[in-house]
């Protein structure tokens, strides 16, 4: 989409300005998640601050979700950056009108093998063309109530990849709702929820809720994967010995599970169990053994088996914790296989493309970071 000329010429500040309009904030609310005063702020947009370096643009950036290429140069968009933002405005309007009368009336089979090929998409990373389905199939999905929940836990899922928890936590909230009366399908739900609490930073909420369900969910998928957000979300509340507790119990189940039957689209398992042993352990500032957890588990003979979008998802964390570690080789090699996996998890997601910005500006960039810094229309 091209952008108005006026929009194209205007300052930088004023561009920051539109991006914290839409994303719904004030300037104290920018002004606090920058560490920064409002006045600060206040001058920025007005022009009486300049923006001269790029740490501070990329700071701004990631708060925005949006790539530091738009706030500075919006003749040369990203190509992927604006993927998701046209899509996530027809899904908002879609959540907006839930109460309407669908504009069609489909058979409930041909609804449900909608609802399957959209888990397919999720699962493959397919998420621009996923969006555009999306508000057809939440319209669809209304003229039967069972197929709402499983409507609302893929509409989270995806908001959440793309940087928009707020409204993801919209979607599960009503995916819940859709599931009263079902104590299988709630369980499933509060995964959704406890994964877009944790987006939005509020951890100590997400273990309330992981936990409390786990009392009532019998399906051994749903109950470890609650687990798992639960120890995700008690080690970025620093608790220690509860998260190894969590992550205990949860290979104790994991170790019973076949692998076979996931209905409920968790992809729990042992390498799941792993995956979260590495966020855990990053999330508690223990790097050194997040790395080890990552390697074991990409040398597993079910890798592989897991979701593209699970193990691109993944491989993105490994390249925070080898720049963490100061290993630019390793943190792009990670970066470059997921690409090859699932590229719109790499080029889509807005703390991907913050990532490659900080390899790419952290010393001599390999050729594959370039290349995806390129991709995504960031330059040195």
């Amino acid at each position: 989409m091209t952008e108005p000329a006026l929009e194209r010429d205007e300052p930088v500040g004023r561009r920051v300005a539109r991006w914290r309009a839409r994303r719904r904030m004030t300037q104290q609310m920018l002004a606090d998640r920058l560490g920064k005063s409002k006045s600060w702020v206040d001058k920025v947009e007005r022009g009486v601050r300049g923006l001269d370096r790029y740490s501070v643009v990329q700071d701004i950036a990631e708060v925005l979700r949006v790539d530091p290429a738009v706030l500075l140069d919006p003749r040369k968009p990203p190509p992927t950056a604006t993927i998701g933002l046209d899509g996530i405005d027809a899904v908002r309007a879609a959540l907006a009108h839930y109460h309407h009368r669908p504009t069609r009336t489909l058979p409930a089979g041909e609804v449900q093998r909608h609802i399957a090929h959209a888990w397919l998409s999720y699962q493959h990373a397919h998420y621009a063309p996923l969006l555009r389905a999306l508000p057809a199939l939440l319209d669809a999905a209304h003229t039967t109530p069972t197929l709402l929940l499983p409507t609302y836990r893929i509409t989270a899922c995806v908001l959440i990849k793309l940087g928009e928890p707020d409204l993801a936590w919209l979607a599960a909230d009503r995916a819940v709702t859709a599931a009263t009366g079902n104590p299988v399908r709630a369980c499933a739900a509060t995964i959704s929820v406890a994964q877009a609490l944790r987006a939005l930073g509020r951890d100590r909420l997400a273990l309330t809720a992981a936990l409390a369900a786990t009392g009532t969910a019998a399906h051994l998928g749903i109950r470890g994967t609650l687990l798992l957000q639960a120890a995700m979300a008690a080690a970025a509340c620093a608790e220690r010995r509860r998260v190894e507790d969590l992550l205990d119990h949860a290979t104790a189940l994991a170790d019973h599970s076949t692998g076979d039957d996931d209905p409920h689209h968790t992809a729990f398992g042992p390498s799941a169990v792993l995956l979260a042993r590495f966020l855990t352990a990053l999330h508690l500032g223990d790097t050194d053994h997040a790395v080890h957890h990552h390697e074991q588990t990409v040398r597993r003979d079910d890798w592989p088996r897991l979701p593209a979008e699970h193990r691109a998802a993944h491989l993105i964390d490994a390249a925070r914790a080898y720049l963490d570690l100061g290993d630019l080789s390793a943190a792009g090699r990670c970066l470059a296989d997921a690409d090859t996996i699932a590229p719109a998890e790499v080029r889509c997601r807005p703390a991907a493309r913050t990532l490659i910005a900080e390899i790419a500006h952290s010393g001599p960039a390999a050729t594959h970071v370039a290349r995806l810094a390129t991709l995504v229309g960031l330059t040195r």
